[in-house]
């Protein structure tokens, strides 16, 4: 049996050297390299980080930092245009490296998102993500319900995530903020191949006391609630620093998750004795005070920076990946300017959001790319830079970011989806080249319009009347999409999985 194990390592050790094309690996090699020690009984399993290309393979791998801002609008820094915001250490991290006008959350809100970078797919194929989980588990439309009615309303530990992936590699993964992918004990990200988790497992909570506005508890550490002292965004801040310094050989994977500045307002020095009353106002999204919205932000900034200080004292600011994104557009407490809509639509306020990456020393610092690109893009770089392998039944949908931005961002030919229901509406949307499908479809009436985003970012010419073809053709496109991505999801409503609207 530790021969067939050994065999069976070696051969992924193989198939990774291949996949990041590191020399001195040809056929016979490898053949020598799978079946030395493997026949001959009592020698020791051997170690591949111990030779030199093991060695070199393991220094060609990137660690990965990923920082998601929650609910953050698309003009709330300083690099893409507010100037009443301080952000310094997000300003540099474009500066050094690329800073992406058009990227979008794969959802108008967070769940979906979420759902789709760790999966690497398009959400709408697990089912009942396509929008976000309820305060305390809550179904919130039709899939939703069905499955939250049977305790199965989140993200199954059997889909192929990115950190199991990466942890097969033989990466340290590491998840410090927002979960938000199920409350059930079997949703919890531990099972789903993070090493280390520190979560905050729903929407949103006090960021002092951990209670959300059904005055659930909602901060926990491998799977069980904890208690702790402290702002949150300084608490999953410090862990992660942590984490970094006594970090061990192996690359790393660190899904840096904030909830900032996500409801409900409160700034670092806002701490209270009580907890937040259930019914205070600033809960309320679309209500931000202004002040507090500032200095949840800057904070954020303040401790990202500190984050990329630790890997600069660590010498690790050469080999590690920093990508930052938002996981949807702004509420009205944000800035989309000049977008129009806000979280929950797909007009761009909705679903575009700031992105950036820096790799010091692969890509040139002050590279902008206007090519469109979403959340799940980031997930198919990740793993291609990892040598890691993907799961052949599920493929992933994205295209490789890193290496597209490595290319010069050349135009490509690409169409982007989008889908999002909560009760009986339908948010849908579809981007192709510059021009733009949105629908808003309810019960009692369709709205649909066609936008080309090269003259109108703000979406405000309906052009359906003026290039019908290209209205029904966008349409078309939408409708194929739909019904493919969500024949055979869970929760569907007929042994078919036929979509229900």
């Amino acid at each position: 049996m530790n021969a067939v194990r050994l065999l069976i390592r070696r051969l992924m050790v193989c198939d990774a050297f291949a996949a990041v094309g590191i020399p001195g690996r040809s056929m016979l090699a490898c053949v020598l390299f799978l079946y030395s020690g493997v026949l001959s009984p009592g020698m020791a399993i051997a170690q591949p980080a111990t030779t030199a290309n093991s060695k070199a393979f393991e220094s060609s791998r990137p660690n990965v930092l990923m920082i998601l801002a929650d609910d953050l609008g698309y003009g709330d820094l300083g690099c893409f245009g507010r100037q009443d915001i301080r952000t310094p250490n997000l300003d540099r991290l474009a500066s050094e490296g690329v800073r992406f006008t058009d990227h979008y959350a794969n959802g108008a809100e967070c769940t979906p998102t979420r759902a789709a970078f760790l999966t690497g797919r398009y959400q709408q194929r697990i089912g009942g993500l396509e929008c976000a989980i309820g305060t305390g588990n809550v179904g919130r439309y039709d899939d939703a319900i069905r499955l939250r009615q049977t305790n199965d309303l989140g993200l199954p530990v059997d889909e192929p995530t990115l950190m199991s992936m990466l942890h097969d590699a033989g990466y340290q993964t590491w998840l410090c903020g927002k979960w938000h992918l199920g409350y059930e004990p079997k949703f919890a990200p531990h099972l789903h191949g993070f090493d280390h988790t520190f979560y905050c497992i729903g929407g949103g909570m006090d960021y002092f006391h951990f209670l959300d506005t059904v005055a659930g508890y909602n901060l926990f550490r491998e799977g069980q609630p904890v208690s702790a002292d402290g702002y949150f965004t300084d608490l999953m801040t410090d862990d992660a620093i942590k984490l970094i310094q006594n970090r061990n050989d192996s690359p790393f994977f660190l899904y840096l998750a904030y909830t900032c500045p996500h409801a409900p307002f409160q700034g670092p020095d806002d701490r209270q004795v009580d907890p937040l009353p259930l019914d205070s106002p600033l809960w309320n999204q679309g209500d931000a005070p202004p002040d507090v919205y500032v200095k949840m932000i800057e904070h954020m900034d303040r401790r990202i920076g500190d984050v990329l200080k630790t890997l600069e004292q660590q010498t690790l600011a050469s080999n590690t990946l920093v990508i930052f994104a938002g996981d949807n557009g702004g509420t009205r407490s944000a800035r989309n300017a000049p977008l129009s809509g806000f979280k929950g639509s797909t007009f761009e306020g909705g679903i575009r959001v700031p992105g950036m990456i820096r790799w010091t020393g692969k890509i040139p610092a002050g590279l902008t790319c206007e090519t469109p690109c979403l959340t799940l893009d980031f997930t198919k770089s990740i793993i291609q830079l990892a040598g890691a392998k993907p799961s052949p039944e599920k493929p992933l949908e994205g295209i490789d970011i890193v290496q597209h931005v490595l290319d010069g961002c050349p135009p490509i030919d690409r169409t982007l989806y989008w889908r999002k229901q909560r009760g009986t509406q339908v948010w849908k949307a579809v981007r192709e080249g510059t021009l733009k499908y949105v629908a808003e479809d309810r019960p009692e009436n369709q709205q649909e319009s066609l936008f080309d985003l090269s003259a109108d970012i703000a979406e405000q010419q309906d052009l359906k009347s003026e290039r019908p073809e290209d209205f029904q053709r966008l349409r078309g496109k939408y409708l194929s999409w739909e019904q493919e991505v969500r024949r055979n999801r869970r929760g569907r409503p007929d042994p078919l999985g036929a979509t229900s609207r």
